[in-house]
């Protein structure tokens, strides 16, 4: 067999065993969005089928005898072609799979799909103690996976790496401190600021099917194509990209809550429209992937917050909100901006401001570290988890639902993931401040309802480099320098500063 007929089993195999991801993904979004309560256990068994199935495929040791064939080929000549990045992320994809038995595979799936239908009903109703054997056992997998994938310095770096390719706790050590320190020197200055109206939630209407249809409009307008999408309701926003034409998100709402809703759609529209932006024409291949998820939170947050929270934003939207809800029919849109920008301590993550977003993120960070490593019990986690809401935020959990069991990340198995809402961050700081540079003035095409410029930028740098470049390699490609904790600093100052007087 020579290289190019090698290389063409793999890609036949890659993309028949992505058609089965894809198929594990749409059970996976209709269990979190459609199904009927009692059809989980079912759902359960079918998931840990097909991941059984997928295990198989993915460490077949026929990909290692392809892989033999084309590794010391011209095909790898150009490390940035997409045959070299392929054959690069086969390898690295057949390295890990083969290092995790397959009864270990079969039994995380099995075990999350379980645990995540145990915490949408344990959460609303409180009930620690009947989720906490679920996420123990978790954990427990956690660690054998970490043990069997390997790593230099800590368990964590292993579950790590698989989201955030290159990174590990230490290297973010620095980068997370130095943003911590002007995050906590910014909200101490801006603690007793004015912070604009408090009056949206309260008192105030705002129907779900309105707030549906307002969102659909702006998410289109800002570029994501809701006839290759689609939006639905489930306890936790996500989204899902099945395949092309078919990139879907879903979100909550509050009817006394504008932003709760709003917010989540624009965020996880930034999040389908990258995966919309992706070189679909290889689909199936591994250049065909976001290449990591703090790349991938860098478009939603970008969307969310630089775009969506502006006020050449809603300049151009605010006029149609007014007519579609009349709770704001007489609010000025100046305490409009200053309510959707407020800067207060909140306790849910995914309601934080910006300034304290990613104090969220550190303590879970550092508490998801500490279980790694075994200083810290799931049977004290509430405890160190209301320690650190403490010390971050100056705020006591009064139950565990808005507490240890907010988020859906660990029930998922999802322990590493963390850390990527904070790079996000950083890298959409950085890639926003460079389109504005090359763009021109931003701010002036937002008010006049112009997004296909911001959005055609990042599919030419971005989105349509699949793979190709490792995360930080990406950010030195794109914008010309490392990764830069500074520009997310100079954003928050400058945008604080203006909106607070401070």
């Amino acid at each position: 067999m020579n290289s190019y007929e090698a290389y063409d089993r793999l890609r036949t195999h890659s993309k028949e065993t992505a058609y089965l991801a894809s198929t594990i993904s749409v059970l996976a979004w209709d269990q979190r969005t459609q199904i009927p309560s009692k059809g989980h256990p079912h759902r359960v068994a079918q998931l840990s089928f097909l991941e059984k199935i997928l295990h198989q495929r993915l460490t077949d040791p026929s990909i290692g005898e392809w892989l033999t064939a084309v590794e010391t080929t011209n095909l790898v000549e150009d490390p940035l072609s997409v045959e070299a990045v392929n054959i690069r992320d086969w390898r690295r994809s057949y390295d890990r799979a083969t290092k995790i038995p397959e009864d270990l595979a079969v039994e995380l799936a099995r075990a999350t799909a379980e645990a995540q239908a145990v915490w949408e009903t344990a959460r609303p109703a409180n009930d620690w103690n009947g989720f906490k054997p679920h996420l123990e056992h978790i954990v427990a997998l956690k660690r054998e996976e970490a043990q069997a994938l390997g790593y230099e310095r800590e368990p964590y770096d292993a579950l790590l790496d698989d989201y955030e390719r290159g990174e590990t706790a230490t290297d973010l050590e620095p980068v997370f401190d130095r943003l911590t320190r002007s995050l906590v020197h910014l909200l101490n200055r801006l603690r007793g600021s004015p912070s604009g109206s408090e009056s949206l939630v309260g008192g105030r209407s705002y129907p779900a099917a309105d707030q549906e249809g307002f969102g659909k409009f702006v998410a289109q307008s800002l570029g994501y194509e809701m006839d290759a999408g689609r939006l639905d309701v489930s306890a936790h926003p996500f989204t899902t990209g099945i395949g092309p034409g078919d990139s879907r998100i879903t979100t909550r709402y509050s009817e006394d809550d504008f932003g709760e809703g709003f917010f989540a759609i624009v965020h996880e529209a930034g999040h389908a429209m990258y995966h919309q932006g992706l070189p679909l024409e290889h689909w199936g291949e591994p250049f065909c992937r976001p290449i990591s998820l703090g790349i991938n939170e860098s478009q939603s947050r970008m969307w969310e917050n630089m775009v969506a929270r502006s006020e050449a934003f809603w300049r151009h939207f605010f006029p149609r909100a007014q007519d579609l809800f009349p709770s704001l029919a007489a609010v000025r849109m100046n305490d409009f901006l200053g309510a959707i920008n407020r800067v207060t301590p909140d306790l849910i993550r995914v309601e934080a401001d910006e300034v304290t977003y990613n104090l969220h993120i550190l303590m879970r960070f550092e508490l998801e570290r500490a279980i790694m490593i075994g200083d810290l019990s799931v049977d004290d986690l509430p405890s160190a988890w209301n320690e650190k809401t403490g010390h971050y935020l100056g705020l006591t959990p009064p139950d565990h639902a808005t507490g240890v069991m907010q988020d859906v990340h660990w029930s998922a198995g999802a322990i590493g993931y963390f850390p990527t809402y904070t790079l996000g961050n950083l890298y959409a700081a950085q890639f926003f401040a460079k389109a504005n540079e090359e763009l021109g003035d931003l701010e002036s095409l937002f008010a006049r309802g112009e997004f296909a410029p911001l959005l055609e930028w990042l599919r030419q740098n971005i989105h349509s480099q699949g793979t190709r470049y490792l995360p930080r390699d990406l950010v030195r490609t794109v914008t010309g320098e490392d990764l830069n904790p500074q520009y997310l600093i100079d954003y928050l100052d400058r945008k604080y500063g203006r909106l607070c007087d401070v």
